[in-house]
């Protein structure tokens, strides 16, 4: 069972939606974590010149899923923002990202024990430094897809961008990933 370190700017207001992603409202983060709510997530995959996806590893104290691998990163979309807003200053706020142009892939709802959101995930090409945000990111660095795989099914990696590198996999690297491959 996953479980929630103490909530990263609790006053936030987050952007909550329905089983069908329609917004509903909105909720301060405490809230929306106290209460399991549906809420946005933007996810981007930052590919290099070289094809190789970036992995950032989550520092031990971040609200959810807290020491994993994360292949996506992304952020909780705020209140009257949208996925693409959220992107773009979520890359800019973790990694010091700017000026890509991101491409949407697809939209997927994800549910844990911790968490349901409807993710949209992103893909972009980056091969400029990074500024890794202490306060979200141990570190990071570029795998390739093979090297990705395998973190996929040795872990731990976050299972709401397993969830959306899965999918993209199927689509763009089909037989990349096992069936029976599962986050941790």
């Amino acid at each position: 069972m996953t479980t929630v370190n103490q909530v990263q700017r609790p006053d936030e207001t987050v952007q909550i939606v329905d089983a069908s992603n329609n917004p509903t409202g909105s909720a301060t983060r405490s809230e929306m974590r106290a209460n399991n709510l549906i809420h946005r997530c933007s996810f981007t995959m930052v590919f290099n010149k070289q094809g190789e996806l970036y992995v950032q590893k989550r520092v031990a104290f971040k609200e959810t899923y807290a020491s994993h691998y994360d292949p996506a990163p992304g952020g909780v979309v705020g209140a009257g923002e949208s996925y693409e807003e959220n992107a773009e200053r979520e890359i800019d706020e973790e990694m010091g990202i700017t000026g890509v142009e991101l491409q949407k892939q697809f939209d997927f709802f994800y549910s844990d024990d911790v968490c349901r959101l409807w993710g949209r995930l992103f893909s972009c090409r980056y091969d400029g430094d990074f500024k890794l945000d202490p306060d979200e990111v141990e570190s990071g660095r570029f795998m390739s897809l093979q090297e990705v795989a395998g973190l996929l099914r040795s872990g731990p990696v976050c299972p709401d961008s397993w969830a959306a590198v899965q999918k993209y996999f199927q689509k763009h690297a089909p037989g990349l990933l096992s069936p029976e491959c599962s986050p941790e």
